[in-house]
């Protein structure tokens, strides 16, 4: 018996606002920073829009199809779609919730903000949003997923040892050539350097039939009919074709009076009724068959479902994707040192794939699937606006830390570039006192408070502590004196 595999992407950016610098709100004093850098009127139209056209169809058809037949489908659901229920229609949450309710639905796991933390030296940022998007699927769908889909696919084998140190069963990834090396999408593999973890195998060729080529009339397969495509399905030799595409494929992508929805209607029955195929989730699927062989991509031959290439030069193949995607990187610290729940949530935005992801300049297309996605009239316009929203949050947020020319440095190496920042490190002990004695017996504080925070005052209020180093109350003291001074513009 073959497994046929159906999982669908639900995601809606929060995109941001296409007249940032030319409308010259660069530096402006409004005080509500997301409605400042975010598009809220666009978002609201495009998810009522798409809401009307594809997800309440869609899921009623699904719904209806699940009560009908022996059906199993996968849903992976961001943080961000979430949010935007939550903002602008509640009853399409419901109407998720209603299919997460099912048996024969699986949830799966992703980024909260369907991001690129994945491909960061650095995995703290990875692990919290990828718990923080296994929390909100617990606490809004009562479902806990077991199997995980990286943003855009995205797959090395440290993404695939990482995932399995997070408890998950599986992993997508797309069936690229290059890494299949002859060999099928069809089967299930395991990651090199995994214990336990398996890897299922998007068949991009059969899912892009439905998700890209499905209305196009110059394709020599139009029309393209569930009895025709269950009989390709049939003709796939493996243990599991898995089909995997954007949820947005349905009524907005090609719209109704495309028969979409017919052809999603005739599917089960088309599949169900040769014997030879049954459909299954990817937790049930990696349950019942046994790896075949291994996959090794290692970290610089990451590979995504996105575009022809199916690495990740959508995202970061052009300078400006590349100087977006630094600058967002390098700014995680000094948020983190802010404290700020604010501040952080707004730069997770900042992390949202899909502004990137508009800058994207190759032609041909995958340009032209790039530019109907994008807001923007074209990728340089996209760049414009993030630089400088980046720009922006950047100065903000150097007034609100207090952030010095260059960090400081601990003597064990842990670095932090603020007022706020060197708080924390005192106050949650993350280095030994004597260290701290001895960078205040040698005047270092003192030295980088005037040299690189430029605040003499301050200064010579350290350089007052320095004879006190090895006294008892000197680092409470300290403390207080660093803290007032970094709160003082809050």
């Amino acid at each position: 018996m073959k497994y046929i595999c159906l999982a669908f992407e639900v995601h809606q950016p929060f995109r941001l606002r296409n007249d940032f610098f030319w409308s010259k709100r660069m530096f402006s004093g409004d005080s509500d920073i997301f409605e400042k850098y975010f598009f809220s009127e666009k978002d609201k139209e495009i998810f009522e829009k798409v809401a009307r056209k594809c997800y309440y169809p869609t899921n009623n058809i699904i719904l209806e199809l699940l009560d009908d037949f022996d059906l199993r489908v996968a849903y992976s659901i961001s943080g961000i779609f979430v949010e935007q229920c939550l903002r602008f229609d509640e009853g399409v949450l419901d109407s998720f919730k209603e299919l997460a309710r099912r048996d024969d639905v699986e949830i799966l796991g992703q980024t909260y903000f369907h991001s690129l933390v994945s491909l960061y030296e650095d995995y703290a940022e990875f692990r919290e949003q990828v718990r923080m998007h296994n929390e909100l699927m617990h606490e809004v769908f009562g479902r806990e997923p077991k199997f995980f889909e990286n943003t855009e696919l995205l797959y090395n084998n440290r993404i695939a040892r990482f995932i399995e140190t997070m408890g998950y069963d599986g992993i997508f990834a797309e069936g690229v050539p290059r890494i299949l090396q002859g060999r099928s999408p069809n089967y299930v593999y395991k990651p090199v350097n995994c214990k336990r973890l398996k890897v299922l195998l998007r068949n991009y060729q059969l899912t892009d039939d439905v998700g890209f080529r499905f209305s196009s009339k110059s394709w020599n397969e139009y029309p393209l009919t569930a009895e025709k495509y269950a009989t390709w399905l049939d003709a796939t030799p493996g243990q599991c074709v898995n089909v995997f595409m954007d949820y947005e494929t349905f009524g907005e992508h090609h719209w109704e009076d495309t028969g979409i929805f017919e052809f999603l209607r005739g599917l089960p029955e088309e599949v169900l009724r040769r014997g030879s195929m049954e459909f299954a989730t990817p937790s049930e699927v990696i349950r019942e068959c046994e790896a075949i062989g291994y996959v090794d991509v290692r970290d610089m031959e990451t590979i995504s479902w996105a575009d022809v290439e199916k690495d990740t030069s959508c995202f970061i193949g052009n300078t400006m994707q590349w100087a977006c995607y630094e600058y967002v990187k390098w700014l995680e610290p000094l948020v983190k040192e802010a404290d700020d729940e604010e501040f952080l949530r707004i730069w997770r935005y900042f992390g949202i794939s899909d502004h990137l992801y508009y800058m994207f300049t190759a032609g041909g297309s995958p340009g032209e699937v790039h530019s109907y996605f994008s807001h923007f009239d074209n990728p340089y316009d996209a760049f414009v606006t993030f630089f400088s929203v980046l720009h922006d949050f950047d100065a903000r947020l150097r007034r609100k830390i207090r952030m010095a020319d260059h960090p400081f440095i601990f003597m064990r190496g842990e670095k932090v570039w603020s007022l706020k920042g060197l708080c924390k490190v005192l106050k949650r002990g993350g280095v030994s006192e004597r260290f701290i004695r001895e960078h205040l017996e040698r005047g270092d504080f003192e030295r980088w408070v005037r040299e690189c925070i430029h605040d003499d005052e301050l200064a010579a209020r350290l350089a007052e502590l320095r004879a006190a180093a090895q006294d008892d109350g000197v680092l409470r003291r300290l403390y207080e004196i660093l803290s007032e001074a970094a709160h003082a513009n809050d």
